[in-house]
């Protein structure tokens, strides 16, 4: 019999897809946006999806009759009251309301294990105060944690993406953070199998063109024959006339200066570099100027399937609603490696039984 989850915050189900990679079944997922719930229920059918804010369902309706029946629950709850400057930082901050109604799930539940994940700042802010008051609430629970940030680029994904992860065990010694694994994958090792779109281009479903670039790029294919939401954004003549002058692995450097614009992110108007990592990609990846995510070579920002790539979702994994919201799904998600690692200490731990 698999081990059981419970996903809270669940968004489209990045964590929920790297447990059960792992051989976890999640049983029960929530999510307030019923847009993107909806496309968690396509990619996890098994699994139960309570549409609603978590601050307005029963608590003992929707999640008492799992008490002592989880083994695991996962999530990351929005917590912004550690990350405003010259402030004490303290779970008891009204920003962290969410926070609290993930603990009030774990205590309902009795969780063996849980898993949070969150921003780095959730760890470091206020010189680790915020931090104690967490470990000091889940020890007063029964739980002994392990914590610290993990960038999801040292578990095989072509992405530096730094997340602050605490796993709790109730009644026992944690399981260690994973270790780092030995791939490096590239921005090419994800997405140069894709069809070579251009603005505007692209179909929701389509057929491959060419076959896998790297080992990466045939384990996230699998078996599919036929590749979903490689549709690329249609630029306006401007944008073209800018991307057409910034050459491979350049950026605004080359932009004469009636070119250049007020924009204040990191890599604005700048390419991928085709043998690197990516940054960070975040929920505006189809606009040039809002951070490093032009192709490498075309002159148009990467589509939902190249951005998916990079945060390491197979292809089978299908992002459905409106393009904003498919944005969302990918630039929100936990990237499934990084899930699928967390999720493996923990099974291993399972098999080690409770004598540890």
């Amino acid at each position: 019999m698999k081990p059981t989850v419970i996903d809270l915050f669940a968004g489209v189900g990045g964590l929920s897809l790297g447990f059960e990679q792992a051989g976890f079944d999640v049983v029960l997922a929530n999510e307030y946006d019923a847009e993107i719930a909806s496309a968690y229920q396509k990619n996890h059918p098994a699994a139960k999806m309570v549409v609603g804010d978590i601050t307005a369902l029963d608590l003992n309706g929707t999640f008492g009759g799992f008490a002592g029946k989880i083994d695991v629950i996962i999530g990351g709850p929005p917590c912004q009251g550690f990350s405003q400057k010259g402030q004490r930082k303290t779970i008891h901050d009204e920003r962290n309301f969410l926070f609290k109604y993930y603990v009030k799930v774990v205590e309902l539940v009795q969780p063996r294990y849980f898993v949070m994940e969150n921003v780095p700042n959730l760890l470091t802010a206020g010189n680790g105060y915020f931090q104690k008051e967490i470990a000091e609430l889940f020890r007063g629970m029964g739980y002994q944690l392990n914590m610290g940030v993990l960038n999801a680029a040292d578990y095989g994904v072509p992405q530096t993406r730094r997340r602050a992860i605490i796993i709790g065990k109730r009644d026992g010694l944690p399981p260690p953070l994973p270790e780092k694994a030995a791939q490096n994958v590239t921005i090419w090792d994800a997405i140069g199998d894709l069809a070579y779109l251009e603005s505007g281009e692209g179909d929701a479903a389509q057929p491959y063109i060419t076959q896998p670039a790297s080992d990466y790029g045939k384990a996230l294919r699998g078996d599919m024959d036929v590749l979903y939401n490689h549709v690329a954004t249609k630029h306006s003549p401007l944008a073209l006339e800018r991307l057409s002058l910034i050459p491979p692995n350049c950026g605004k450097e080359m932009l004469p200066d009636e070119h250049l614009t007020k924009s204040i992110y990191s890599g604005t108007w700048s390419r991928m570099v085709r043998d690197d990592i990516s940054v960070t990609i975040t929920t505006r990846f189809d606009t040039p100027s809002s951070g490093r995510f032009t192709h490498p070579y075309l002159n148009r920002a990467i589509t939902v399937r190249e951005a998916a790539r990079i945060q390491s979702f197979p292809d089978s994994f299908i992002f459905t609603g409106t393009k904003g919201s498919q944005m969302k799904q990918v630039g929100n998600a936990v990237p499934p490696r990084l899930a699928n690692a967390i999720a493996s200490v923990i099974k291993n731990d399972m098999g080690k039984g409770p004598c540890r």
